[in-house]
C-alpha cells in the first residue's frame, strides 16, 4: 500500500515523540512492504510564530490532500498563561477539527499487564478495563457562541448541539459496539440540560436499528464516579464535548501514565491520530517524553487503514519494551530511564 500521511509535530515535546512514531512507521512499513510519503506542516504556536495563524491554508491543503494525519501536541506557556491572546494555539486544532469534519474523537482505555501496579487505582479495580470513548468533537459548548456582556462583568458560552450531529455520533458507537461486546453507555446529564434531554431521546430512538446492543443511559457525574470504582464495567461510551474532555481524560491515567494512550479523530473521510497528552513544555528538548501514546496511534492509524497486523505489530513492541523496561522516566519508577529517542530506536529495530 502507497500512502501519504500529513505530520503536524506542533509545540513542546510534540516534534520529538512525531519523530518516534514516524521511525516506527517506517520500520512497520518496511517490514510489511508498504510505501509511506511523509508531508510535514506547521501548526499550534509554531505556526503562530511562523505566519501568525494557527492553522494556516497550506497545512489545511496538505492534510486534505493526504490519507491521514499523525498529529503531535500544541500549546505554549507564553499563551496558556496570557488570557487576552488575540490569537491562541488551540484555536488551530478546533479550526483543523472542524475544516477536515473530524466529529468522532476516539479515546481507548486499556492497561498493560506489565504496569497494573503502576496505576493510582487498585489492580483488582483496572484488571480487564479495555473501554472506548468517543467523544463528539465539532458541536457543544466549545463551538457555540460566546462573549461579554455587562461592560465585561457577565461572560456567557452556549451549548448548541442539532440532532444530526448526535445521530452521526451514536452510529459510530452503536456500530463499535457491535464489533465488540454489544454494549454501550450513553453519558449526559437529562436531568438539568436540554442538550443532554436531544442526545438521549434521540440514542432512544436509534436503539430499534440496533436490536442486539444493550444500551445503558447514565450522568456524567456518575460516569465520573465509577470510572475509578469499575471502570471494567464499561465498553464503549458516546457524548458531548466538555464531558468527554474531562472522562478521557480521567480515564487515561489508568494505565499508568498520559504518556500510553492514544487517540483518533474521524470523520466522513480523512482521520487524525495523536496521544492523548499535552505539549508538555518543560520536558521540550529534553529527551524524556514518553513517545508510546504516540506510537500507538500510529497503530491507530494502520488498523483504520485496515492494516491490523501492522497495528498487532506495534502494539506487541510497545507491550515488549514495558516487560522489559524500555521505558522513560514517568515509568521508570526508581529504574533505569531511557530516553525517548532511545525508546523509539528500540522499537523500530524490535520491529
Amino acid at each position: 500500500m502507497k500512502l501519504t500521511i500529513a505530520v503536524l509535530a506542533g509545540d513542546g515535546i510534540g516534534p520529538e515523540v512525531i519523530d518516534q512514531a514516524v521511525k516506527v512507521s517506517d520500520a512497520v512499513a518496511k517490514k510489511f512492504g508498504h510505501e509511506i510519503t511523509w508531508k510535514p506542516a506547521l501548526t499550534g504556536a509554531a505556526a503562530i510564530d511562523a505566519v501568525g495563524e494557527p492553522y494556516p491554508d497550506e497545512t489545511h491543503e496538505i492534510c486534505k490532500s493526504s490519507d491521514a494525519v499523525l498529529f503531535g501536541a500544541i500549546g505554549h506557556p507564553k499563551y496558556d498563561n496570557d488570557p487576552s491572546a488575540p490569537v491562541r494555539p488551540e484555536q488551530g486544532l478546533l479550526k483543523m477539527r472542524k475544516a477536515l469534519g473530524l466529529f468522532a474523537n476516539v479515546r481507548p482505555t486499556f492497561t498493560f499487564p506489565s504496569l497494573l501496579d503502576k496505576s493510582p487505582l487498585k489492580r483488582e479495580r483496572i484488571e480487564g478495563t479495555d473501554l472506548v470513548f468517543l467523544r463528539e468533537l465539532t458541536g457543544g459548548i466549545y463551538f457555540g457562541e460566546k462573549g461579554r456582556r455587562d461592560g465585561g462583568e457577565t461572560a456567557f458560552d452556549n451549548c448548541v448541539y442539532t440532532r444530526g450531529e448526535v445521530q452521526r455520533l451514536a452510529k459510530k458507537g452503536f456500530e463499535l459496539a457491535m464489533a465488540r461486546s454489544k454494549k454501550l453507555c450513553c453519558v449526559d446529564k437529562a436531568n438539568v440540560l436540554e442538550t443532554s434531554r436531544l442526545w438521549r431521546e434521540t440514542v432512544q430512538a436509534m436503539e430499534k436499528e440496533y436490536p442486539e446492543v444493550t444500551v445503558s443511559y447514565e450522568f456524567v457525574d456518575a460516569v465520573a464516579m465509577r470510572l475509578v470504582q469499575w471502570p471494567n464495567s464499561y465498553d464503549v461510551l458516546i457524548t458531548e464535548n466538555l464531558f468527554g474532555d474531562i472522562l478521557t481524560d480521567e480515564a487515561s491515567v489508568i494505565s499508568g501514565s498520559m504518556g500510553l494512550m492514544p487517540s483518533a479523530s474521524l470523520g466522513s473521510d480523512i482521520g487524525l491520530f495523536e496521544p492523548i497528552h499535552g505539549s508538555y513544555p518543560q520536558a521540550t528538548g529534553k529527551n524524556i517524553a514518553n513517545p508510546m501514546a504516540t506510537v500507538l496511534s500510529a497503530a491507530m492509524m494502520f488498523e483504520n487503514f485496515g492494516l491490523n497486523e501492522e497495528g498487532k505489530t506495534i502494539r506487541d513492541a510497545v507491550n515488549s519494551a514495558l516487560e522489559k523496561g524500555m521505558v522513560t522516566e514517568d515509568l521508570a519508577d526508581g529504574g533505569k530511564a531511557h530516553g525517548t529517542k532511545e525508546v523509539g530506536d528500540w522499537l523500530a529495530a524490535n520491529i
